[in-house]
Parts: C-alpha cells; structure tokens; sequence
C-alpha cells in the first residue's frame, strides 16, 4: 500500500474553486495590469529610439551627474546595436511594474513587521519557503489562474520579489536609532512625521539594498517568464534555447545585463536622492 502525497492532487481542486469563484477578480485584476503594462510598454515604444537615449541620458545627469548618464547612454545604445531594442523596452516594462508592485507590497507589511516582533516571526517561515522554492515553480499556479502571457509572468515574478525586499525593509527599520524616534517623541512630532523624516530616511541605505535585490531577482525572473509568453528579452533567451542558437541567446543575455546596471542605477539614484532632500528638511 503506498501514499500518494502529490500536492497536485489538492492543488488542482483549489484553483479550479478559484477560477469558478473569483473569475471576475482575476479578470479585473488582468485588465488592470495590462492597462498599466500596455501604456507604460506604449510610452517607451513610441518615440524613436535616440529620443528614449537622450531622456534617460538627461534625467540621469540631473540625478547623478555626467558619469551616469554616459553610462545610462551606453546601455541603451548597446540594447539598440543588438538589434533587441523593442525587446528591451518591453522587458523594462515589464520589470518596472513589477517591481513597483512589489515595493508597494513589501513595504507596508515590513514596516508593520519591524514594529510588531509576532507579525515578523509569523512571517518568517513563509518567507523562508517563498525564498526556497524553486521560481519556475510560481509560475505554475499564476499560469493555471492567469493562463499565459505577460499577467502571469508579471504576478510570478511579484511574488519572487517581495521576499527580499520584505526582509531588508524590516531590517531597515529595526535598525534605526531608538533615540532619533525617541527625539520625534518629545518634541511632540506626529507618528507620521517621526515615519516619514526620522525613519525613512535612517532606513534608506538598507532600503536600496532591498531595492537592487528586487531588481535583480525579477530580471531573472523574466528569464523564465519568457517560457509562459511574456515576450521581451526572456522570449529570445528562450527562443535561443529551444532552435540552439548561441548567438541569439548570448545577445539577449547581454542585453538583460545592460537593462540591469539601468535599472539598478536609476533606482538607486532616486532613493539616494530622495534621502538628500528628506536629511535637508
């Protein structure tokens, strides 16, 4: 006598009440990120290519000065001389979105798990689990949801994201000064002042951290989400794989290493930016 404990013998029954139940909760929530998805996708596709060079090139001189907008120049133009600029764009998108999405999830909940010690122990084995797991393994139950295409590459690679950046906006906050927020206290700040002036900008240095952790795990996400239809540069890694051709593989693994220094760059230049004007207030 021998047991079965495949969990796809429970799991299939779960998300098919799922579908039956929430259809119109997964439909909305598609739309909404295709909508967000498509315009964004839109707004970097329409103008020629020189003129999406030149904006980013300009806005990262105003954030970080002549070095970085060479550099934000440079990886641009290496997309665009690999021939995979449409796929570029479509996987800076693609990763934008996800990982504002993220942020906007793991934020909240770390703060509230840095100020609750049961909130972050209760927490802390599911995030081991959620770190564990292999990430191909998301998009197993995203696909069975959302079928395939971009929403459930965009919801996998969600879910592989917040766990880092839930972690180190923990640790951000656990780790300012007791006596900086005792300082808000006497003075007579509110709690949203002494959160939004006296931690935040404490917790920004760990915070970017969390950021470019975010970045990097959803750009090898999009790797695996090019398996599910996603398009963009994990497409043609996939595409690479499947017909063996080095060469397209390899061009496209470049170019994901170029829209990763962007991103990486230009993230942190707005955090650490921020950080600047909240300490000169």
């Amino acid at each position: 006598m021998t047991f079965d404990l495949s969990p796809g013998a429970w799991l299939a029954p779960v998300v098919d009440w799922l579908n039956t139940n929430f259809h119109g909760l997964f439909a909305a929530i598609s739309a909404v990120i295709e909508a967000v998805l498509g315009g964004l996708q839109a707004a970097l596709l329409f103008p020629p290519a020189y003129a999406v060079v030149l904006i980013a090139a300009a806005l990262a001189w105003a954030l970080l000065g002549w070095r970085a907008a060479i550099l934000a120049a440079v990886a641009l133009c290496f997309c665009y001389l690999l021939a995979l600029w449409d796929e570029s764009m479509e996987t800076i998108a693609l990763v934008s979105v996800s990982v504002a999405i993220s942020v906007a999830v793991a934020v909240p909940i770390g703060i509230l798990a840095a100020r609750r010690p049961r909130l972050e122990a209760a927490l802390r084995p599911v995030l081991d689990v959620m770190q564990t797991v292999p990430p191909w393994v998301y998009l197993i139950p995203a696909v069975m949801i959302f079928s395939l295409g971009r929403v459930p590459a965009i919801i996998a690679t969600i879910v592989y994201g917040i766990p880092p950046m839930l972690r180190l906006t923990t640790l951000a906050f656990k780790q300012v000064r007791r006596d900086l927020i005792e300082l808000g206290h006497a003075i007579g700040a509110a709690p949203r002042t002494i959160l939004f002036k006296i931690e935040v900008p404490s917790a920004i240095p760990t915070l970017v951290v969390g950021l470019n952790q975010c970045i990097l795990l959803s750009l090898a996400m999009v790797v695996l989400a090019g398996l599910v239809g996603a398009g963009g540069l994990g497409a043609e890694v996939t595409r690479g794989l499947t017909r063996m051709e080095m060469g397209l593989g390899l061009r496209a693994g470049l170019a994901i290493v170029a829209v990763a220094i962007l991103l990486d760059r230009m993230s942190r230049a707005v955090l650490q930016r921020g950080h600047v004007q909240a300490a000169r207030s």
